[in-house]
């Protein structure tokens, strides 16, 4: 396996687009980067915890 380069990201984001549509992207990455940021903040949260 490879690293993953400007190319292929490029097919990536046009089948992502064509699944999806143009219109439903935004919505889709405020929501995949809520579910980063809440796992993130639970991961600290579980750190701590543990630490304690």
């Amino acid at each position: 396996m490879g690293k993953i380069g400007l190319p292929e990201l490029l097919v990536i984001l046009a089948i992502i687009i064509v699944i999806f549509g143009a219109n439903r992207l935004p919505g889709l990455g405020k929501g995949i980067g809520s579910a980063i940021r809440n796992f993130k903040d639970g991961m600290k949260d579980e750190t701590a915890e543990h630490k304690s």
